[in-house]
């Protein structure tokens, strides 16, 4: 993986973990709070599942075993 795909990947699940309180506290204005909660899972999960990824590879690129290309 390239640095500026490590970059750019990181700050994609950052917006989309920033994205998922945006929607959840716009839909609480209109909806249910268990409702506003299943319209924002999907991007909270995507973007914790993209920074646990984006966290184990740079654990393997600091240990050597797989470092990032440049």
């Amino acid at each position: 993986m390239r640095q500026n795909t490590f970059v750019k990947l990181s700050a994609l699940a950052v917006g989309l973990v920033l994205l998922s309180f945006v929607v959840m506290g716009t839909t609480r204005l209109f909806l249910a709070t268990d409702t506003a909660r299943l319209l924002s899972a999907p991007t909270m999960l995507t973007g914790g599942a993209l920074l646990v990824f984006l966290t184990l590879r740079s654990v393997l690129a600091v240990s050597g075993l797989r470092p990032l290309e440049e």
